[in-house]
C-alpha cells in the first residue's frame, strides 16, 4: 500500500511485515519521505531493531510487550520475557479518499485478542509540503490496562507507548512554541513538537488528547511518540472506546517557529 500526494509517492504502508517476534510483529509506515524525496523514517536500525518507521506500539498490554525488544520490570530493570505479542492486519475497510483505512488485531502471545484497532491513515498536501493524518480508535471485551516503562517503575522520562515515528538517522533537534531540546519538550503537552533533521527536513506533530504527553528523542535516536500512558496506566474499558487523531506536518527544509505557527491558523 502506498500514499502519494500529487505525482510523488511519500510512504509505503506494510500490512503484514515479516518481523522477528522479539521485535513487536506490526503494520508500519516505511520509507516516508518529503515531496522532494528526503526520508524522514528508519526501521530496524541497529539501535532498536524494534523500532519500525511509523507505527502504533505498547510495551504493556495487560502484562503483554507489544513493543518489541525487552520489557521494564520493576526493580529489575529491562529484562528479556516471554511475553511478545504482535498487532496483525485483519482486514481492508473500504472508501477512504487519499489513502486507507483497517481493522486490526492486537494479539498475546498465545493469539487471545486483547484489543481490536480501526485505523484510518491518509495524505494530503498542505501549503508547506504534506500532511500525514493517522487516527486510530481502540475498543476491548473487557477492561484492558495500558503501561509504559515509566508506569512500570522507570524514572527518567521513559513514558513512550502509542503513536510512534522513528526518524531519519543523522543529528536532529527538537523544539515546541515555547521550548527547546529534548530535555524540555520530553514530558511536555505543548499543541505541537517539532523534529528536524538532515535533508533538511522539518516533522510538526499534533493531536494530544487526554493526559497523553510527548516522548521525545533527539540525542540517543531521533524519535517522537504521542504517549498513552506517560506517567499513568491507561485502561481500555468495554464500551467506552480510546480514540486518537494524529497529524505530521512532513516538510523539506527547516522551519522556523513563525512558519509553523502561520501554517497554524
Amino acid at each position: 500500500m502506498r500514499l502519494r500526494v500529487g505525482d510523488a509517492d511519500v510512504a509505503e504502508y506494510l500490512a503484514e511485515p515479516d518481523v522477528d517476534p522479539l521485535h513487536g510483529p506490526r503494520p508500519y509506515l516505511h520509507p516516508v519521505r518529503t515531496l522532494g524525496g528526503v526520508p524522514v523514517t528508519d526501521a530496524l536500525p541497529e539501535d532498536h531493531r524494534w523500532h519500525l518507521g511509523v507505527s502504533v506500539a505498547m510495551q504493556d498490554v495487560d502484562g503483554v510487550n507489544l513493543w518489541g525488544g525487552r520489557t521494564y520490570v520493576r526493580d529489575q530493570g529491562y529484562t528479556w520475557l516471554d511475553d511478545h505479542g504482535r498487532i496483525a492486519h485483519a482486514e481492508w475497510l473500504p472508501g477512504v479518499d487519499g489513502g486507507f483505512a483497517e481493522r486490526l488485531d492486537w494479539l498475546s502471545p498465545a493469539g487471545e485478542l486483547l484489543l481490536s484497532e480501526h485505523r484510518t491513515v491518509t495524505a494530503a498536501a498542505v501549503p508547506l509540503g504534506w500532511e500525514l493524518s493517522f487516527a486510530y480508535t481502540l475498543t476491548a471485551e473487557r477492561p484492558v490496562v495500558l503501561g509504559s516503562p515509566a508506569t512500570n517503575g522507570r524514572p527518567d522520562g521513559a513514558g513512550y507507548g502509542g503513536f510512534f515515528w522513528r526518524a531519519a538517522p543523522g543529528d536532529t533537534a527538537t523544539f515546541t512554541a515555547g521550548r527547546d531540546g529534548e530535555e524540555t519538550v520530553n514530558g511536555s503537552a505543548e499543541p505541537w513538537v517539532a523534529l528536524t533533521g538532515p535533508g533538511p527536513y522539518t516533522l510538526v506533530f499534533r493531536g494530544l488528547a487526554g493526559a497523553d504527553r510527548w516522548f521525545v528523542r533527539a540525542r540517543d535516536y531521533p524519535g517522537v511518540c504521542a504517549a498513552l500512558a506517560f506517567e499513568r496506566p491507561l485502561v481500555v474499558d468495554p464500551g467506552a472506546a480510546l480514540s486518537r487523531h494524529l497529524t505530521v506536518l512532513v516538510a523539506d527544509g527547516v522551519l522556523t517557529r513563525a512558519q509553523i505557527a502561520a501554517e497554524s491558523r
